[in-house]
């Protein structure tokens, strides 16, 4: 590669900024009915807007959790339960080389496998969860990870994040909309929910976002709740939404 063609992560940023801008300013103005308010929040044409500057913006978002089959999805799901992706990556590695099928983790106690995960939050309980699941997959379903909702919430550790996350990222079976803090946080700024349990969250976004967008809205929401939507300092000036955005805690507008 050439001394022109390489670029800074600074370079790489400015780059994603202007193009963000440029999505921004192709897409519509959210009317305002009062300072921090839009008029139709949940107007289609609005949340049409956000998801089509979603999909411009992060058109190959996927879920961050290195996995290679459904069972790995699973476990490093559970595990990232209060954690980040980036932490849950770091351990896995060493957790499936340790046990790499459901029948090799069932084998295994919760004793064992602490050490492996110990540098994660609630890694005593995650531990015994995993051998949970472990028995529970080997035992019930064969070793097969199901591929439905109420097979997969009978699993220890397994709640409906997830379960959406597995049948969705790993299967493509759109069964609810995944809602982490990022979801959950951009989702009340978007004005798409004035609720803050994620269970009504989801409920929420299901009823206005179409189910062939579940799985992609999901991920680029996340995606940008890590890159742009900060929880502390939004980099509105950035946003490829923030026409759309009426925010109270902006910290720049063009509208």
């Amino acid at each position: 590669m050439t001394k022109a063609a390489k670029k800074t992560p600074a370079k790489k940023s400015a780059t994603k900024a202007v193009a963000a801008r440029k999505i921004a300013a192709s897409e519509p103005v959210s009317a305002k009915k009062a300072s921090g308010k839009t008029k139709n929040p949940l107007a289609p044409e609005r949340v049409h807007a956000i998801i089509d500057a979603l999909d411009r913006t992060y058109p190959n978002a996927t879920c961050a959790l290195n996995h290679h089959n459904a069972w790995e999805l699973l476990v490093a799901t559970i595990l990232s339960a209060q954690c980040t992706d980036v932490r849950v990556n770091m351990v896995t590695p060493a957790l499936f080389h340790a046990y790499p099928t459901p029948h090799d983790m069932a084998q295994a106690t919760p004793e064992a496998i602490q050490p492996i995960i110990a540098s994660l939050s609630f890694f005593r309980m995650k531990a015994k969860s995993l051998v949970g699941a472990a028995k529970l997959v080997s035992e019930e379903f064969g070793g097969h990870v199901p591929q439905t909702m109420e097979e997969m919430l009978r699993i220890p550790g397994a709640a409906r994040k997830t379960s959406n996350v597995v049948l969705g990222t790993w299967f493509g079976i759109p069964t609810g909309v995944v809602v982490d803090t990022h979801v959950l946080r951009l989702s009340r700024r978007l004005e798409l929910t004035t609720n803050d349990d994620a269970v009504k969250v989801e409920r929420d976004l299901m009823q206005i976002i179409p189910q062939d967008h579940w799985i992609s809205f999901s991920h680029e929401l996340i995606y940008h709740g890590r890159q742009t939507c900060e929880a502390r300092k939004p980099k509105c000036a950035d946003c490829s939404l923030e026409t759309l955005c009426n925010s109270s805690d902006k910290t720049w507008a063009s509208h």
